[in-house]
């Protein structure tokens, strides 16, 4: 067996590439596998991207290393490929449009960090300000301490101004992800469910990147790690939680979605009809329970929509009763 370690650099991928044409190459997801997987099958290599999270070999081996690591991946991959559990990563252009979707939650996530931060400084000294919208904050929180709070105000200034800078910044990415809407035709389709913006609409078609890659669309809630856990043996059968598994901010923006379709502003559609059914059973944890069934079931209802090419019809279960009736 030869070992040696190189370097992610294209080159020393390329020369490695020379020295073994045509080979099997395995290796870990991460952040370099998406460009380094596509990168080795240009060269006429296949490629198999493992997921550690299933190898129980690498993530509970007490004496884990990146050495051992590899052997281990080269040794499954000589046996069995779907040992490995391979996952299949997206194009290199679908990874630049969902970079910006990720982009702009993180700018999200930094301006309701400093607006935390602003209203905790001011009620520190007994100010206290009341709900804003996050994109009028800095402006109504300017008014509302200008006089009487002037030095308090000239002292938050600094933080006003990120939160204005990064009003702008989201503010170009909603502009730009408006026009990457424009490019992928089916996200019109998924958006005509209420509660479906263009950034989940968008994240979902990217995250999924075929629609013709799953036999079943109910197989896309367990990709997406909206389905139970499952630790079945002889008569036991325990409920587990959500698995969690695949894509966390997809999975996030379809929960949000379902809570949005149970809530006060949600219309009226067989989902929310079977939300509402579902909460209503009662239990500690009904009405939770409910919003990550919705998640699932419009995960498998956007899935439909797009695979088959069909409108969206909110009441489609209940016209079909109404007909049996």
């Amino acid at each position: 067996i030869y070992e040696r370690s190189i370097t992610n650099h294209r080159e020393s991928l390329r020369r490695l590439s020379t020295k073994y044409p045509g080979a099997l190459i395995a290796m870990e997801v991460g952040s370099h596998s998406p460009w380094i997987s596509r990168f080795f099958i240009s060269l006429g290599h296949e490629v198999i991207v493992a997921n550690p999270r299933k190898l129980r070999a690498i993530y509970a081996n007490t004496r884990k290393s990146d050495r051992k690591d590899a052997c281990i991946l080269a040794r499954l991959a000589r046996v069995d490929r779907e040992l490995l559990h391979p996952i299949e990563h997206g194009g290199e252009e679908a990874q630049r449009d969902l970079l910006q979707v990720k982009l702009r939650d993180n700018l999200v996530s930094q301006r309701v960090s400093v607006i935390n931060s602003v209203r905790m400084t001011l009620k520190s000294l007994g100010i206290r300000l009341p709900k804003y919208c996050t994109t009028a904050f800095a402006r109504r929180c300017r008014e509302q301490l200008a006089g009487e709070h002037a030095g308090v105000l000239a002292m938050i200034e600094p933080s006003l101004d990120v939160i204005d800078s990064l009003n702008c910044g989201i503010a170009r990415f909603d502009k730009t992800i408006l026009e990457t809407c424009a490019r992928y035709s089916v996200t019109s389709r998924l958006m005509d469910i209420r509660g479906v913006g263009p950034i989940t609409a968008l994240t979902f078609v990217l995250v999924i990147d075929n629609p013709e890659r799953f036999t079943s669309a109910r197989n896309v809630p367990a990709y997406l790690g909206l389905v139970p856990r499952r630790d079945q043996s002889g008569d036991v059968d325990k409920q587990l939680r959500i698995s969690k598994a695949g894509n966390a901010y997809l999975r996030r923006l379809l929960v949000s979605a379902a809570q949005y379709l149970l809530g006060p502003f949600g219309t009226d559609c067989d989902l929310r009809r079977q939300g509402l059914r579902l909460a209503s059973m009662g239990g500690a944890r009904a009405k939770k329970k409910a919003v990550v069934a919705i998640a699932r079931k419009l995960a498998v209802l956007m899935y439909t929509l797009w695979q088959r090419e069909l409108e969206y019809d909110p009441l489609h279960l209940a016209n079909q009763l109404d007909e049996a009736a």
